[in-house]
């Protein structure tokens, strides 16, 4: 046995099917969204906005309000389940290193989207695949729309580095450490 399947942690030290298959959605899900809201914007500037680019926003709407909602789910799932024992004493600068990264991806998972939310009603560009528009939450106003939707892609590039702390962090203690800790949230289903 190697070392890193000694500390694959039991099933008290591990996060839940549903909360995990929650956790990687949703993380793919914005991997996808943010460079797909940066080439969006970017083409819409550089091309005008023919349907191809009101494809691109529509999508983008689209699986940002489902973010939004599955977090709010695994919200939900994580304050009835709680968190699972930890696998192995972190050191002092991991459990605070890990709190307040895990604290911040959480509040942006929910403020970005209802920026874009906000944003797109203050626009008001609430329509989505011409399928359904999603609910205004502001009154029409393009100059609050804009400066909404710049502030929706400043934290959306910042939820980006977030992430990608996390990923790193979750690959040094899976093949530097060689602690268990990444295997609370593997396998993702």
């Amino acid at each position: 046995m190697s070392a890193s399947d000694r500390n694959l942690p039991e099933a008290r030290f591990r996060y839940g099917p549903t909360a995990r298959a929650l956790h990687w959605v949703i993380g793919l899900l914005v991997i996808g969204l943010i460079p797909l809201g940066l080439y969006m914007v970017a083409r819409g500037e550089a091309t005008g906005f023919d349907a191809l680019t009101g494809s691109l926003y529509s999508l983008h709407k689209f699986v940002g309000f489902l973010v939004l909602w599955l977090v709010v789910l695994r919200v939900l799932v994580r304050l009835r389940r709680g968190e699972p024992a930890r696998v192995v004493p972190l050191t002092p600068f991991e459990r605070i290193a890990s709190a307040a990264v895990h604290a911040a991806l959480y509040l942006l998972l929910l403020v970005v989207p209802l920026l874009g939310w906000a944003g797109v009603s203050a626009y008001p560009a609430l329509n989505v695949f011409g399928l359904f528009d999603l609910p205004a939450l502001l009154a029409p106003n393009e100059a609050l729309a804009k400066r909404i939707l710049g502030l929706h892609g400043l934290l959306a590039q910042l939820l980006g580095l977030l992430a990608l702390a996390h990923i790193a962090a979750a690959l040094y203690h899976r093949f530097l450490k060689r602690d268990g800790v990444m295997a609370r949230m593997w396998p993702p289903f």
